[in-house]
C-alpha cells in the first residue's frame, strides 16, 4: 500500500531535527522492562536527580529507513544496531532491551511514520535514533533503578552538504576522566 508523503522540500533537509508523528518508548521497573508502544508525545519528563543526569547513563544508535525505488521502506541491519546497543547496555550495567523487541520497535515506528520517510531519489533518509537512559533517581554511584528507551525518528538529508568538509576541534591536555572512562 502506497502512503502518501509529507509536502516537504525533501532536497533542502539539513542534518536536524524535525518532529513527526510518532516515537516509540518502553520503561524498565523493578528488574522488567514492560509492553512499550508507539507515542505522540515527544516530551520526556524525568526527575532531576535522573541517572541520566548525574552518571551519564545512557547508549545510543543510529541507522536509516529509506523508500526503495518500488516504493517498499527499508532499513539497513537494524539487528546490528540491536545488537551494538544490547553490548553497550550490558557494559554500562544498564538492562539491555532486548534485540528483537529493538527490531520490532525499529519496525513498528517507522511504519507508524512512513509519511515522514523521504521518497526515492530525494537525497533524504529517514533518520532512526534508538536511545536509553537511566530515568529513575540515583545520587549515589549505582545503576539507576529505572530506565527508558526510546525511539525518535526524523527525515533528514546529508550529513554534510555538498559533501565532507573539515570540522574544527579543539582537544585538551587535561582529562578528567581516567582513560577509557565514560565520566
Amino acid at each position: 500500500m502506497a502512503v502518501e508523503k509529507k509536502d516537504l522540500d525533501w532536497g533542502s533537509l539539513g542534518f536536524s531535527y524535525m518532529q513527526t508523528d510518532y516515537s516509540y518508548e518502553a520503561h524498565w521497573k523493578d528488574g522488567e522492562w514492560d509492553e512499550g508502544g508507539l507515542t505522540t508525545d515527544h516530551t520526556m519528563h524525568v526527575s532531576e536527580c535522573g541517572g541520566i543526569f548525574h552518571y551519564c547513563q545512557e547508549v545510543f544508535e543510529g541507522l536509516k529507513a529509506y523508500t526503495t525505488e518500488s516504493g517498499d521502506i527499508v532499513c539497513f541491519r537494524p539487528d546490528q544496531n540491536a545488537k551494538r546497543m544490547f553490548d553497550s547496555a550490558q557494559r554500562l550495567e544498564m538492562p539491555p532491551f532486548p534485540e528483537d523487541r529493538f527490531v520490532e520497535a525499529v519496525k513498528e515506528v517507522v511504519k507508524a511514520n512512513a509519511a515522514w520517510v523521504p521518497p526515492f531519489g530525494s537525497g533524504a533518509t529517514l533518520y532512526v535514533r534508538p536511545f536509553m537512559i537511566g530515568s529513575g533517581n540515583v545520587i549515589g554511584v549505582a545503576p539507576a533503578p529505572e530506565y527508558t528507551f526510546r525511539i525518535l525518528v526524523t527525515p533528514v538529508g546529508p550529513y554534510y552538504k555538498g559533501g565532507l568538509k573539515a570540522v574544527k576541534l579543539r582537544i585538551s591536555d587535561y582529562d578528567r576522566a581516567a582513560p577509557h572512562g565514560t565520566g
